[in-house]
């Protein structure tokens, strides 16, 4: 599993849809607004660095509204939160 972590400034005036769009990508699993000089920040995650070209480079660069991407691919993850835990509704 590879996850990019995608900074995206957009149009400020379409930045809701601009941030669905992203979402609804295949691979593309949150998608934040964020204060500061960017606008979106994409969480992707993905079998392989194909996936991240295709969901960054074919497909969230191409989405009306984005007008600037800065792609990194993590190496490892530090972290003592359980994600799936925290958004589980307990099935």
């Amino acid at each position: 599993m590879v996850t990019a972590i995608v900074f995206i400034r957009a149009d400020v005036a379409r930045i809701p849809e601009v941030a669905q769009q992203i979402a609804d990508i295949d691979g593309v699993s949150e998608v934040y607004s964020v204060t500061g000089k960017l606008d979106l920040i994409a969480l992707v995650r993905v079998r392989d660095i194909d996936g991240v070209a295709a969901a960054v480079a074919d497909k969230v660069n191409k989405v009306p509204g984005v007008l600037d991407t800065e792609t990194h691919i993590a190496f490892r993850a530090y972290s003592t939160v359980d994600l799936e835990a925290a958004f589980s509704i307990g099935t």
